[in-house]
């Protein structure tokens, strides 16, 4: 009997982790790898920090040679390589030499297909012009860090997604005048607008040009570089542009093998990674994947699911039942000095998905760590659950120092399927440089087990709108200390700090619901706790002024002096 013939389409993610997985698996298969690139398995995700320097060595970006794939794995690995047609029937691809545009045809048993995805190009004006460059490929690096050491002085990126932010962060390092266009009214348009709120600051104070609700209308030749010319007739000048407004799936090869697609427009595949032809397998950014979350199909082009597909793709190939659980969309970004994460369905996603009904949140702002402990600074968490039952359904986390070991706790919880409940519970690494005895975690399960208890009753930022409150409008109570309401309190708000608020009950009006309010939110919790079990209808700002400002894209007042008082 002959060996099983392993033909994988793209390297990178998906396709290298399935040669590497098939060879663990079998020491008599024949594996070929097909990489239309120079380059068979390289950090595409550390792409914008060799831009930037962080990464200095180009050499670093490699993680697999084709020469390390044979040496170590015997892996036929043909880079430079096309394949332009899969033929089912005969069960063959056929392909074509880059170098010398010869054609020939490779016979499969199992087909692996990982073509991966293309930036999205817009069909503007101008937008063929040379200075315009995507960021996929160690060549599209190359050539924009040309330019970079070439003496480039500005650039222009557009789209604010993760790639557009990395990018704008690398190019103002390396001295480049930097101006972000974003369609959108935020950054990171997978994030709840609220969280992404203190990436806009930071990125200004970084020194980047942000300029949100924008797009670009035409390119045109300038002076020196390029022009663009955005919709509201503003101009952007630089010396060089990005497009980083998105991917679309590599699906050319499964249309030409009659392979269905997904409603998204990727490649459908089941639990094992088959597609609608049981030899074909898919894997990596052309395919579609299932939610988790919200439990239904999604495109979402991400490292870490893209290498446990092709792993197992080549599991199933040689029989093992692997299955892909879907996909959560875990992700983080930096932005200078600030960090964003994200786990599982955003407040958009679940209201887009018809599920407003079936859930709630909590926003807390505690420590990253002890607070005693010298360089303590406040995180900012929003945690999504399911009611009654509690189930975490998402999260998001922006902060410093932190950030991505939260958000790896919750990734695992919603993993696991465990609730609000659980997250009281759980036990976390504690000393006081890295955490605190009632982590952040712990934080965010008890604010949400509260709420689901009705020991705590919320009102939250959307409700309470940044004009003067009229009739009707509940009777807003600050309860912060004097020293933070004499930089300004919400619009017709009374204040009695916490710490007064037992001896002036009779100050407060008892047919009028009251919204109470704090900082951050945890000094308004104990007040409607008072409230509440002295008879008056409280409910707490959830997130306090600091979610209040966020949501209403308004910036944290400046601190009032102290009068008197002497250094």
């Amino acid at each position: 009997m002959s060996a099983m013939r392993i033909v994988i389409i793209g390297g990178v993610a998906g396709g290298a982790s399935a040669a590497a997985r098939a060879r663990r698996l079998s020491e008599t298969a024949e594996i070929v790898l097909i990489e239309r690139g120079p380059h068979v398995s390289f950090a595409n995700c550390g792409l914008p920090y060799h831009l930037g320097g962080e990464i200095a060595e180009r050499d670093q970006l490699f993680l697999q040679t084709p020469e390390s794939m044979a040496r170590r794995a015997r892996i036929d690995v043909r880079v430079l390589t096309e394949a332009t047609q899969v033929d089912p029937l005969a069960r063959t691809v056929t392909l074509r030499s880059l170098g010398d545009g010869r054609s020939s045809r490779e016979r499969y048993d199992k087909l692996i297909l990982a073509p991966g995805a293309a930036p999205i190009r817009p069909p503007l004006p101008g937008i063929d012009d040379p200075r315009i460059h995507t960021l996929r490929s160690v060549e599209d690096v190359d050539r924009l860090k040309e330019l970079v050491d070439g003496g480039a002085r500005s650039a222009l990126v557009v789209g604010a997604g993760f790639i557009g932010i990395e990018v704008a962060e690398n190019l103002v390092r390396r001295g480049l005048r930097t101006t972000l266009v974003e369609m959108q009214d935020q950054v990171l348009p997978p994030l709840d607008a609220e969280m992404a709120a203190p990436l806009h600051e930071a990125l200004r104070r970084g020194g980047v040009d942000l300029r949100l609700s924008r797009r670009v209308a035409a390119f045109e030749p300038g002076e020196r570089g390029l022009t663009a010319r955005l919709e509201d007739g503003s101009v952007v000048a630089a010396d060089l542009a990005l497009l980083a407004i998105g991917v679309r799936p590599e699906t050319a090869l499964a249309l030409s093998a009659g392979l269905r697609l997904g409603e998204g427009g990727g490649i459908a595949v089941n639990a094992h990674q088959q597609t609608s032809d049981p030899d074909i397998y898919a894997c990596g950014d052309a395919v579609e994947v299932r939610d988790l979350v919200l439990d239904r199909p999604a495109l979402i082009p991400l490292a870490g699911p893209a290498n446990r597909q092709g792993r197992i793709a080549a599991d199933h190939v040689f029989g093992r039942d692997s299955r892909f659980r879907g996909t959560q969309g875990t992700c983080i970004v930096r932005a200078f000095d600030r960090v964003a994460g994200m786990t599982g369905a955003s407040e958009k996603a679940l209201q887009r998905a018809g599920r407003s009904g079936g859930y709630d949140k909590v926003y807390i702002h505690p420590n990253q760590h002890a607070g005693y402990f010298p360089g303590a600074a406040p995180l900012a968490l929003k945690l999504i659950f399911s009611r009654p039952e509690g189930r975490v359904l998402g999260a998001q986390v922006t902060g410093g120092e932190g950030v991505d070991k939260r958000i790896d706790v919750l990734a695992m919880a919603i993993q696991a399927g465990m609730t609000v409940f659980d997250l009281e519970e759980a036990e976390l690494a504690y000393a006081p440089q890295f955490g605190s005895a009632k982590d952040a975690v712990n934080f965010a399960g008890f604010a949400a087990a509260n709420v689901l208890r009705g020991d705590h009753r919320q009102v939250h930022a959307a409700e309470i709108g940044p004009a003067s409150t009229g009739n009707g409008s509940p009777f807003l109570l600050d309860v912060r200390d004097p020293d933070e309401t004499a930089a300004g309190t919400l619009p017709g708000a009374v204040v009695i700090p916490l710490c007064e608020l037992r001896d002036r009950l009779d100050e407060l009006p008892r047919d009028r619901a009251i919204a109470v309010y704090c900082k951050v939110g945890l000094r308004g919790y104990l007040a409607q706790r008072i409230l509440s079990q002295n008879g008056f209808e409280a409910a707490n700002l959830s997130g306090g002024t600091v979610t209040w400002r966020a949501h209403h894209g308004l910036p944290e007042p400046a601190p009032v002096p102290a009068v008197g008082v002497t250094s």
